[in-house]
């Protein structure tokens, strides 16, 4: 990398580099570092009256404040932050201070990573910190933190860019307080979820990500090619039909927490590569499986939260246990007025058109419902909300209803106006299954590209039997949203999906000399702010660029002969004549 291309901190950073090098002080040493305490720890277990702590911790340096003879920084490991108190004569108690004033005091660097050897005490505006023995480097950082500060409660310079927070995780971690937690939080979602399954005595599976048929869900599949077997394969979009295959196998009771993928559009609530846990159980049935899901929320927000209740987009939200059960085609009478009821398609099709609604051709009596329910009813759902019984057409894996015609016993558990489970009585008729896989075919042939492929090796599963079941899919995103109080997707996503990064258009050196510029004068021009032929052939005053690269020179000590000014003016007409005959 030419040195150009840094910024003045990378440049001053990779000086200190060269220098700690030349004094044998290894900045990436292999050895272990032994850490003996933490952060949160040593606050907690503070005493004054005991006998001082000799403590091992290592972590990123902070805000760093010299004063001379003595220093304070703040350590942050992975648990928090916390004081550190250098002295000069204490960390070289000997004659020689090489340490303290060279490499503590210049060499080192806000991010870099640090191991201290000391003990704790109080100091005296009453900060329980650490007095540092000794300091070992173990690891140089080449790029400077953001600078971000607290005071008085209020935060200075925030990294708060969204674009850059999801870009950069790895810095928005480091440097703003909570992001951890969040994923923490996450952490204690799925490791509750995970214990409350095994305890119910399920057990935990794997299928495959990559299928020949994408099935078990309604949604676009991202396709690939299989080069060995030379035939297409799909990102799976649910793991429900491997799961039931189980469940025929003779399985009590299986689930899978794992990721699924849709090729559908992002936005606050959705993400193309989202986790979802499924749980197939034989001889229950969607009732069963309301009543498990409300004991199932109710454990993990009580143990992420402390309590059943979350908080937000400025609402309490509680999940204790039970929650409403609002048939569909009621909860779409109660918002819109229109009774749905025993309605045909076309009658269907006039209520949107009523409601002015955008449909289209390709949607059936299904999908004309599910855009009713998702413009007036869904987001009015605030506290959770068991939404049951839905049409037949909109549920091509479901049960008929025991005692309600053209409905199956199915539910969608809505959460502050999202949907964040959806649940059956599995169908576990092999002759009605093929007939609903067929009327999805011919879903698909008048245009609807996320109805259902027949998955034949499944209807051949069936056949051999399934007990009756129930399942249930809940996503894991959204979940740890509302327990976490995030509103937007990408906050609970360690990498949330992105659009490619933008970098400037930069034209090859050769474009450049082809001008009759040296080429050791290339890097320069782009240091400048010229990283194109155009835009260099684009200045109307040369005489400012001879005067810029004259201070490059000599600000990096390049050592480069120095062009004349009209050599420079000559590059630029080159370059805008060059810039003439390409338009």
């Amino acid at each position: 990398m030419n040195v150009l291309e840094l910024s003045e901190q990378e440049i001053i950073r990779r000086n200190s580099l060269e220098q700690l090098k030349a004094m044998d002080i290894n900045p990436y040493p292999a050895d272990e570092y032994v850490v003996n305490a933490y952060s949160d720890d040593i606050v907690a277990n503070f005493s004054d009256d005991a006998e001082p702590r000799q403590v091992s911790i290592a972590g990123r340096m902070m805000n760093r404040r010299i004063m001379g003879k003595a220093s304070f920084f703040e350590l942050q490991d992975s648990r928090g932050r916390v004081q550190v108190y250098v002295s000069r004569d204490d960390l070289c108690p000997g004659e020689d201070k090489e340490m303290y004033n060279v490499v503590f005091k210049k060499l080192l660097d806000m991010g870099d990573f640090v191991g201290v050897e000391g003990f704790v005490f109080r100091t005296q505006t009453g900060e329980v910190s650490v007095h540092a023995q000794s300091l070992k480097l173990l690891s140089k950082s080449l790029k400077p933190l953001p600078v971000v500060k607290v005071k008085d409660g209020v935060t200075y310079d925030a990294f708060e860019d969204p674009e850059l927070r999801y870009r950069q995780r790895y810095v928005d971690l480091v440097v703003n307080a909570g992001v951890k937690e969040t994923f923490l939080k996450r952490a204690q979602v799925v490791k509750t979820m995970r214990q409350v399954l095994d305890d119910a005595g399920y057990t935990e599976v794997e299928t495959p990500t990559l299928q020949a048929i994408a099935g078990g869900a309604t949604a676009r599949p991202f396709i690939t090619h299989f080069n060995a077997l030379n035939i297409p394969m799909y990102m799976r979009i649910a793991t429900e039909l491997y799961l039931k295959r189980l469940i025929v196998g003779g399985f009590e009771g299986v689930y899978e927490i794992g990721k699924n993928f849709r090729n559908e559009g992002m936005d606050r609530n959705h993400n193309p590569e989202f986790t979802c846990m499924e749980l197939y159980v034989q001889y229950k049935d969607y009732n069963w499986m309301m009543s498990f899901t409300e004991q199932l929320l109710e454990k993990i927000c009580i143990a992420v939260n402390g309590k059943p209740e979350t908080e937000i987009d400025g609402q309490v939200i509680s999940f204790k246990a039970p929650y409403r059960r609002l048939p569909i085609l009621e909860a779409i009478k109660e918002k819109t007025g229109y009774d749905l009821e025993d309605k045909s398609e076309g009658e269907i099709r006039e209520v949107c058109k009523a409601l002015k609604l955008e449909i289209d051709d390709t949607m059936g009596k299904g999908k004309l419902i599910d855009e009713i329910f998702g413009e007036f009813c869904e987001g009015t759902f605030i506290q959770p909300t068991f939404i049951i019984d839905y049409p037949v057409e909109m549920s091509p894996l479901t049960k008929m209803h025991r005692s309600k015609a053209g409905l199956t016993e199915r539910f969608e558990l809505m959460v502050n106006g999202k949907e964040l489970a959806n649940a059956y009585s599995e169908l576990n008729d092999p002759i009605d299954q093929e007939e609903r896989f067929k009327e999805q075919m011919r879903l698909a042939d008048k245009g609807d590209d996320e109805a259902m492929i027949i998955d034949q090796d499944f209807l051949r599963a069936l056949q051999y039997g399934m007990p009756p079941t129930s399942g249930i899919g809940i996503g894991i995103d959204r979940l740890v949203m509302l327990m976490t109080g995030n509103s937007y997707i990408q906050d609970v996503l360690l990498f949330p999906q992105m659009r490619p990064e933008k970098v400037p258009a930069r034209d090859k050196v050769e474009a450049f000399t082809a001008l009759g510029i040296p080429e050791e004068w290339v890097a320069p021009i782009h240091k400048a702010g010229f990283l194109t032929v155009a835009a260099l052939g684009a200045l109307e005053k040369p005489g400012k660029l001879f005067q810029d690269l004259l201070d490059i020179n000599k600000k990096y000590k390049l050592g480069y002969k120095v062009p004349v000014v009209d050599e420079v003016k000559k590059w630029v007409e080159a370059a805008a004549a060059a810039t003439t005959t390409a338009e």
